[in-house]
């Protein structure tokens, strides 16, 4: 008999180990040390800063996990001071940094950081992030002091917005405590302040150089930055607002609230015979939709270049038969008794592979589909579509590619699927459907889908980024105009990296950023984080919520698979 999972792989599905954090405390501020970082930075007991990080991204927007040596820690009474060297190294290139940590008496706070590429580096963003809290600070004041000098009487957006709020930032002030005010000021470089709620972060992001500049940059080898934050109280704390002891928490069960959205699962087409062989557990869980993404890219009568190699979305180039996909896709229906969603990328390009604007080849694209799935017999429920372009971000003030008009695309898939409701926005996250807001007055129902682990992917962060939820939910009704509302596929591993070539690998079961396979859904967290996630698109009366897959990466039954899943294998 098999023995029974470790702790850990019951709750995280990894072995991997987690180095508690280190409360620090000077005067009224505390923080907690965590990988190099600071978290929680609190004046007596009152979150002022989620967090304070210096940060080093690669040209895909993937964060180096640093190699920490010669790690110092020094607590007083009424102070302390953290100094360390820091290695972010991958297989062609290399950036160290000298860090510096203090906090006094007076509840002030110093982070400063010294940066030396050892080698030609190409990163995204090698600099100081600051994150503050949403909960008691959207909506509410904040002044702004810009490099020139110039500053601005503002509010932290309550409606998430979908580009940069405030930007030439050097300091951010905003009230903490009634009376009590905290001052960051940067150094380094011209911040700006971007909605991380954007990205279902539970944050509003403050970071080092403007996105208007060029991305991704050089440090070349032997180029040496300087940065720094420093935060300062200005107002009397109470003296009764200490912060010490630990908080009671009161849990209480209420009445009914919200609407219970339907519940269902994405198929992956790279999985289909193994979700197959599953298909009577499956069943079990009496799901009520199963999402099938489909590509016209592999259909029969596209004229365009072929999908190559493995794309994270959707497909594989091991299953690039239109027809076994679909017929597959309706093997499934039959298996489980739920109804069939088809999520169709329309390739939208010309002969040589770049997008077009032409709307016959659109036309072609989406008719192909319909082939495919009448050759297969198959029907669909609903059918959502997107074009491949709109697959990978466009940042705002970019250039978005050629692609016909968004009222050309939908009317074209309902005289497509004339039988069927058609819907749309974003098969992305509801960053790409905040910045292209869809005509919804040309849709059965909007799309999008959530990852909690785009910017950061340690166990706190995934939970507490469930906090952005119902602000997500409020800002999208802004402006779909009262269309029904689905969210998902959405799982804590990411299916997609809409700002790089692709999700990141994980060959190790760790905690990865951007990972397009994360250990925590097979373990309680993933099981705890997809109760939250109900939970608020009940309250928040969303329509329909797709979570992870049948099998694999984002599965919620075992099958065997090119990867290590830790216990499960044995």
């Amino acid at each position: 008999m098999t023995s029974a999972p470790s702790r850990a792989v019951m709750l995280f599905g990894t072995e991997e180990p987690v180095t508690p954090p280190k409360l620090l405390r000077a005067g009224p501020l505390t923080c907690e040390l965590e990988a190099g970082n600071l978290r929680y930075i609190r004046v007596a007991g009152k979150e002022a800063l989620r967090a304070l990080s210096f940060i080093v991204r690669d040209k895909d927007w993937g964060t180096y996990n640093p190699e920490i040596g010669n790690l110092e820690v020094r607590q007083e009474a009424e102070s302390f001071e953290v100094s360390y060297h820091a290695r972010c190294k991958d297989d062609v290139q290399e950036l160290t940094y000298q860090a510096r940590i203090t906090g006094a008496s007076d509840g002030s706070l110093a982070f400063e950081a010294t940066g030396t590429a050892a080698t030609d580096f190409l990163t995204n963003r090698t600099g100081f992030v600051l994150l503050h809290p949403i909960e008691g600070v959207a909506g509410e004041p904040v002044e702004v002091l810009h490099v020139d000098g110039a500053g601005e009487h503002a509010t932290f957006p309550a409606l998430i917005d979908p580009v940069c709020p405030f930007q030439d930032v050097r300091a951010l002030t905003h009230e903490v405590l009634p009376g009590v005010k905290v001052t960051c000021t940067m150094e380094g470089d011209a911040f700006e302040m971007e909605d991380h709620r954007n990205w279902n972060d539970a944050s509003y992001k403050t970071y080092v150089r403007p996105l208007a500049k060029p991305w991704p940059y050089m440090i070349k080898a032997g180029e040496t930055t300087e940065q720094s934050v420093r935060l300062v109280l200005d107002g009397q704390v109470p003296r009764d607002a200490t912060g010490n002891g630990a908080a009671t928490i009161r849990v209480t069960v209420g009445g009914r609230v919200g609407t219970m959205p339907r519940i269902g699962l994405s198929l992956r087409p790279e999985h289909l015979e193994a979700t197959l062989v599953a298909a009577d557990a499956i069943r079990r869980l009496a799901l009520q939709f199963l999402i099938c993404p489909f590509d016209s890219r592999i259909a029969d009568g596209y004229a365009g270049p072929a999908v190559v190699g493995r794309s994270t979305f959707p497909f594989d180039q091991r299953i690039a038969e239109p027809t076994k996909v679909m017929s597959l896709y309706r093997a499934m229906g039959e298996a489980t008794g739920a109804e069939l969603v088809l999520e169709a990328v329309v390739a939208c390009q010309d002969e040589d592979g770049n997008p077009s604007a032409d709307e016959a080849i659109m036309r072609r694209d989406l008719e192909a589909i319909r082939a495919a799935a009448d050759a297969a017999g198959v029907r669909f429920a609903r059918v959502s579509v997107s074009p491949a372009c709109d697959l990978k971000c466009t940042l705002p003030g970019s250039v978005w590619p050629p692609c016909p008009p968004a009222e050309a695309i939908y009317a074209a898939a309902r005289e497509a699927f004339s039988d069927t409701p058609s819907g749309g926005g974003m098969f992305s996250y509801f960053t790409e459907l905040n910045r292209k807001r869809p005509p919804a007055d040309h849709l059965d129902f909007v799309v999008h889908t959530t990852c909690p682990i785009v910017h950061a992917c340690d166990d706190r962060t995934v939970m507490e980024n469930l906090e952005a939820l119902p602000h997500i939910i409020r800002s999208a009704a802004a402006f779909i105009h009262g269309k029904p509302y689905r969210v998902g596929p959405s799982s804590i591993g990411a299916r997609d990296n809409p700002y790089g070539a692709a999700a990141t690998p994980n060959p190790g079961n760790g905690r990865v950023a951007l990972a397009y396979m994360d250990p925590r859904q097979r373990g309680l967290l993933g099981a705890a984080w997809n109760l939250g996630y109900v939970a608020h698109m009940a309250r928040g009366h969303v329509d329909a919520v797709c979570l992870s897959a049948p099998v694999g990466e984002f599965g919620v039954v075992y099958a065997r698979m090119d990867y290590a899943q830790p216990w499960f294998d044995q």
